[in-house]
This record gives structure tokens, sequence and C-alpha cells, in this order.
């Protein structure tokens, strides 16, 4: 199992699934510098389908696509893409075929990319101040997108080696000194409107480069990007179709360097 799979697995709890499930879907890369900018950013989405019940075969999903950053979207090659641009909607370009069965099929994918520091979701600054005994480290987080609700936060800070333990002297959240891996975890259950920005002091021997990388992870339930899905209906009549659905966006890498 990659990464990736591994974090969405663990991160999702199990929901009960109806004969039509969909999954809306996103992992952030991200890698910004030390002085606030912003190297690169990359969001990929996708929305997977499954069902269960063969009655439910022929079916066509909504999506309402209100995103306005320049996302690219590509529809599955099997998927009827005109009618998608002109209406929202997810069929099969053989309106008499069912989708396939009892399988994850990615019908929907989209893709943003972007260098603009603006488009960070939570931005964060880490100033290592040199003592001469070592380093006072001040580390400040900011929500960037307001809107949104970020959830299990965690930033590692890397360590020197074998110099013990930092002394914290602040921290907005709780914190843990791992020994064995040399790394301060601060961590927040949440990170939102109400507490968009934070900070953390600590103290240890040192030089500046010693504290980068910085990481972070985290998951949210609201996808980055303004893509949702409305509902499903049998492609022949519109009637509405019973359905499940979940949304998980979260980090593939996220670092300050």
């Amino acid at each position: 199992m990659n990464k990736a799979s591994a974090v969405t697995k663990a991160a999702t709890p199990t929901i009960h699934q109806e004969s039509v499930h969909i999954r809306l879907e996103e992992k952030i890369t991200l890698v910004g510098n030390r002085d606030g900018g912003l190297q690169n950013l990359e969001v990929h989405g996708l929305v997977t389908l499954k069902i269960t019940d063969e009655k439910l075969g022929r079916i066509k999903l909504a999506i309402d696509n209100t995103d306005d950053k320049g996302i690219q979207l590509q529809t599955h090659p099997n998927v009827d893409k005109k009618l998608f641009l002109t209406s929202g909607l997810i069929a099969l370009k053989n309106p008499t075929k069912p989708f396939p069965m009892n399988q994850d099929i990615g019908v929907l994918k989209w893709r943003f990319q972007t260098h603009d520091d603006s488009f960070m979701p939570l931005s964060i600054n880490c100033w290592p101040n040199p003592t001469g005994s070592g380093c006072d480290v001040n580390i400040i987080y900011e929500l960037e997108r307001t809107d949104m609700e970020l959830n299990d936060v965690i930033i590692s800070v890397p360590l020197p080696a074998g110099v013990g333990a930092p002394v914290v002297s602040e921290c907005d959240g709780d914190y843990h000194h791992d020994s064995r891996k040399c790394t301060l975890e601060w961590s927040l259950p949440v990170i939102d409107e109400s507490n968009k920005s934070g900070s953390m002091e600590f103290s240890i021997s040192g030089m500046p480069d010693d504290f980068f990388p910085v990481t972070v992870s985290f998951i949210s339930k609201k996808l980055y990007c303004d893509i949702q899905f409305r509902d499903a209906r049998q492609v022949d009549d519109s009637v509405p179709v019973k359905y499940s659905s979940e949304i998980l966006f979260y980090v593939d890498k996220y670092e300050i360097v």
C-alpha cells in the first residue's frame, strides 16, 4: 500500500455504503520556502463511483463545479464528456450500458497547480534565532483558507540529534518530542476560523538549518476545489437514486524547506 492510500484508509472511518456510493477525494502536494514563498502547489482530485445493485447500473451523477481557480477537469473515456461540459452530468457515452458492478470506478478527475502563495491553505513560518548556545525557534501557522476546517493537524519540526529534548516555552495545542525520530511534533485536533493562527516556541542546541524541512499533515471533509456532488438519478426517468457519499481532502506531501 502506498503512503497516500494508507493515509486515506487510516483517515476515513468506515461508513455505511448504499448500493450507489460516491467518493470525492483530493490530495495536496506543496513545497514552500522558509521565507514564506511557494515553490509549488498541486492538487489532484478524483470522483469514484461504486455500484453494488445491478438494477441501479444505469444512472447519472450531477456534479456542481463552481471553482474559479482554473482547474483542469478530465472525464473517464467511457463517460460522455460533452454531456458533462454542458450540463454537469456524469453518464456513460452509451446510455443503454450500465456502469461496471462491485468496483470503484474513477469517473472524473481534476488537477490544479500554482506557484502563487496566496493559494496556500495553511501557511507555516519557522523562525530560528541563534542565541550563542543554540536557537530559540518560533513557529507560526496561519489558516489562509478560512472557509476550511483542517483536522488532525501535525506540524513536525526536525531537531538535531544528540542534544536532548527541546525546552518548549509556549504552545497553542499539544506537542510531543519523538527522541527516536529527532522531531518535535506540534498537534492540533482542529484548525478553523476560530483558531486560524497559533504559535509554538522552543529552545534547543543547534543551527538554523537544523529545523528544516518542516512537514505538515492534516485531513479535511471539505475539498480544496469547489466541486460538489449533488445527486444521482436513473438515466431513463431521472428518478432520484438513494446513495451514500464521502469527502476527503488530505496531504500527500506538505513541507517548508
